[in-house]
């Protein structure tokens, strides 16, 4: 597999730092090809409601950055993700603009060109790598665990810009659940904003937004939900702390991070992956849920329990179907 530039972005170093820790001990796993670039900086989604230049320049500096040393851009965090690839849309469409922007990159021995790929890696290990010969990676499955995807704004809309899946209904990201051995779920606020991008701004609307998440979350069954993005996963885990003390909820909905719930079946160590205990050991119900990271069975074993059940269903479906005898 071809190598990539790691872009980690500025949230995950300093406030998800087991979001690196756990991505990188994945992509070794799996034999993915990286590099980091130390001169990296901000993607620019910061400064894209005050200042779009600002934006743009930021974004193609990185990619220029890439592009000098003939490589791909691999994304953890799907803002960044967003914003790099909207940037690169609208240079390549804005020839005046690309001049002006090459004309402050040429400053430093820069250039952007338009040439480097951008990808979130939930992309590259879905169509890359594929779904087949990960779940042959994998080592076990989980036994019981149920899983409500979160799959972010950034990543799918523009659809026409980003092409990371149908942003109506997308299965991207619930197939790679799907071969870990968790369930991914049916719930009503999948696609749902998680309420990031208004915090400080408008909290109240931030919490109702995670609120109504977390409460659809509950509702269907979950007992993680599962972010590949730091934005979201500090949503759903701080905000959710916070909405608890303000609001009085009872929440217990832990999220994770999809290289941490794939690392492990990969068999990959906890602490490899950063996953901690959760906070509140008193919490019993919290305590059990995690527990049910580290409950598996082997593969085979539960293939062939699958089987049974639907043979077991279809012969009832059909038992249903016969004629009653009229006495």
């Amino acid at each position: 597999m071809k190598k990539f530039a790691l872009f980690i972005g500025c949230n995950i170093p300093a406030k998800v730092p087991q979001y690196e820790i756990s991505a990188k001990s994945v992509f070794k796993k799996l034999n993915i090809d990286f590099v980091d670039i130390k001169e990296f900086n901000c993607c620019g989604y910061p400064l894209k409601n005050t200042d779009q230049t600002a934006w743009i320049l930021s974004s193609a500096r990185n990619i220029a950055l890439a592009e000098k040393k003939e490589l791909d851009i691999l994304t953890l965090c799907q803002c960044c993700f967003g914003s790099l690839k909207k940037a690169d849309a609208i240079l390549k469409e804005d020839n005046e603009l690309k001049l002006k922007i090459n004309d402050i990159l040429d400053r430093e021995g820069l250039k952007y060109k338009g040439t480097s790929l951008i990808s979130h890696y939930l992309s590259v290990l879905h169509n890359d790598i594929t779904i087949e010969e990960l779940n042959k990676k994998t080592i076990d499955h989980y036994k019981d665990l149920k899983i409500a995807t979160h799959y972010g704004c950034h990543a799918l809309r523009p659809s026409e810009i980003m092409q990371f899946d149908d942003p109506v209904s997308p299965c991207l990201f619930d197939n790679l659940v799907n071969i870990t051995g968790a369930k991914s779920i049916d719930w009503p606020s999948k696609l749902d904003c998680c309420g990031a991008p208004v915090l400080g701004i408008n909290d109240n609307l931030s919490y109702d937004l995670t609120e109504k998440k977390l409460d659809n979350a509950k509702k269907a069954g979950a007992d993680f939900i599962c972010v590949a993005c730091p934005w979201c996963y500090m949503q759903f885990d701080k905000i959710q702390d916070q909405i608890v003390l303000k609001r009085n909820k009872p929440y217990a909905l832990p999220s994770i991070l999809y290289t941490q719930l794939l690392g492990l079946r990969l068999g990959i160590g906890k602490n490899e992956l950063g996953i901690d205990s959760p906070d509140n050991q008193d919490n019993e119900h919290l305590t059990q849920i995690y527990s049910k990271l580290f409950d598996t069975e082997d593969k085979k074993e539960k293939k062939t329990k699958k089987k049974a059940s639907k043979k077991k269903l279809l012969k009832k479906k059909a038992l249903e179907k016969e004629p009653q005898s009229v006495e």
